[in-house]
């Protein structure tokens, strides 16, 4: 009864192995667990101390699979997503000028709307007024951005003056690293090497000690490993919780976060041979949103890394339990995470760009109306240095060129009005400004 009873609650079905389940859980967890230290990193460029963001990272990733197995009951493992905290730091914060406690704050809403959309048929209506090649722009764009963040923070491309150049430095020990690391991060990637993301990561770090490029970080926060955690959890800050920059920024995150999990979990759900349980676990994702923000990170999605496991015999929430659990042993290696330096994180940010800019393949650029609106939106995004002016192009050029062709049928009424809130955000960015 005890056995039934625990089959039944993370989904495990007749003729599933469960051996193959616990392998297929640890191989997802070595292929993602790289994002501890890359999206605490991110979140550290927005303000929020190193330890504290391995942290957060470290507890939503364990509440989203926990919530993944039990509520979704599928092999879907759940992080921060990469992109999405791009957004976080380099549009809601930067961009935007959100302190990183009132961007919490904008998670925590996002994630309750979220929730509001996957408990009910909104999502298929979200999901239905956005054009297709438009979703697939913001994907690609998001991937050009985060490579181009990647060649910055790698020191191959620095700033000179008022452009962005290639360094020629190839003497700097930082550059080396990051070369090498990314050439081995490619190659391990490409050879489908398990966990082969944190290897090259982990031989970078090795590698930057030895040529001299990093150094042993200052023991500002040594003791418990959650010491300076207090700050960060529930830490959102709501003072400007009614200004239109708030709800601006709610509500492109909310369309960032339900587009890319939607095409997530429909393939991953489909992959693992339970199409049916793609209701079920939208919800304990997006429950997972909610968690995100008060734990003190950005948005979590369905990582692209649960492919591993489920192609390793992954079927059930058992696989995302196990990856759970491994995440939750993690904290036992937060002092040592500390140690990786920046120049072996940025070549994991190109390859994961590189990975997103596959997306190209999904759009129909036959038609130029298509063509255009969606090619501002890929370009625009990394050469602003922002997300949502990237996308505001992209989204306001689509009606005028369709309506320019006399095919103004064929925009989504909502993308009417869509595009009139990118156009406002302009206006009140040039009042203020």
């Amino acid at each position: 009864m005890k056995s039934k009873f625990w089959r039944n609650s993370v989904g495990l079905e007749p003729g599933d192995n469960w051996k193959r389940e616990l392998s297929a859980g640890i191989l997802s967890y070595f292929a993602s667990v790289y994002i501890v230290m890359v999206n605490a990193a991110i979140l550290h460029d927005a303000g929020m101390p190193l330890r504290a963001g391995m942290v957060a990272t470290l507890l939503t990733a364990v509440a989203g699979c926990l919530l993944m197995a039990f509520g979704g009951k599928t092999p879907i493992i759940v992080v921060p997503g990469m992109g999405i905290n791009a957004f976080f730091t380099y549009t809601l914060v930067h961009s935007m000028k959100l302190d990183w406690r009132e961007a919490l704050a904008v998670v925590v809403v996002t994630g309750v709307l979220f929730a509001i959309v996957a408990f009910t048929s909104l999502y298929r209506i979200l999901s239905d007024a956005i054009p297709h090649n438009l979703q697939h722009a913001i994907t690609v764009g998001i991937g050009l951005f985060l490579t181009f963040i990647g060649l910055q923070k790698s020191g191959i491309v620095i700033a000179h003056r008022t452009t962005f150049v290639a360094i020629g430095h190839f003497s700097n020990p930082a550059v080396i690293t990051s070369c090498v690391t990314l050439i081995l991060a490619l190659v391990l990637f490409i050879r489908g090497t398990r966990g082969g993301l944190l290897i090259s990561m982990l031989a970078g770090t090795g590698l930057a000690y030895l040529l001299g490029a990093a150094h042993v970080p200052e023991k500002t926060d040594s003791g418990h490993i959650f010491a300076g955690y207090g700050d960060v959890f529930a830490g959102m800050d709501w003072s400007r919780g009614i200004s239109l920059v708030f709800w601006i920024a709610v509500f492109l995150l909310l369309l960032i976060v339900v587009f890319e999990n939607i095409g997530l979990i429909s393939s991953q759900t489909l992959m693992a041979g339970r199409p049916e349980r793609f209701k079920s676990s939208l919800r304990a994702l997006s429950i997972a949103n909610i968690a995100a923000g008060l734990f003190g990170s950005s948005p979590v999605v369905a990582a692209a890394e649960s492919t591993a496991g489920i192609a390793a015999g992954g079927r059930s929430g058992l696989t995302s339990l196990v990856t759970g659990l491994l995440f939750s042993a993690t904290f036992l290696f937060i002092p040592l995470l500390a140690y990786v330096p920046d120049s072996a994180i940025a070549p994991i940010l190109i390859v994961i760009g590189g990975l997103m800019v596959q997306s190209v393949r999904e759009m129909d650029l036959s038609d130029l109306t298509e063509l255009f609106p969606a090619f501002l939106i890929m370009v625009m995004i990394p050469f602003t240095y922002s997300i949502v002016d990237g996308m505001a192009f992209g989204f306001i050029t689509y009606p005028i060129v369709k309506l320019a062709m006399g095919k103004g049928k064929e925009v989504p009424p909502a993308l009417y009005g869509i595009a009139g809130l990118f156009v406002a955000n302009f206006v009140l960015h040039a009042l203020m400004g």
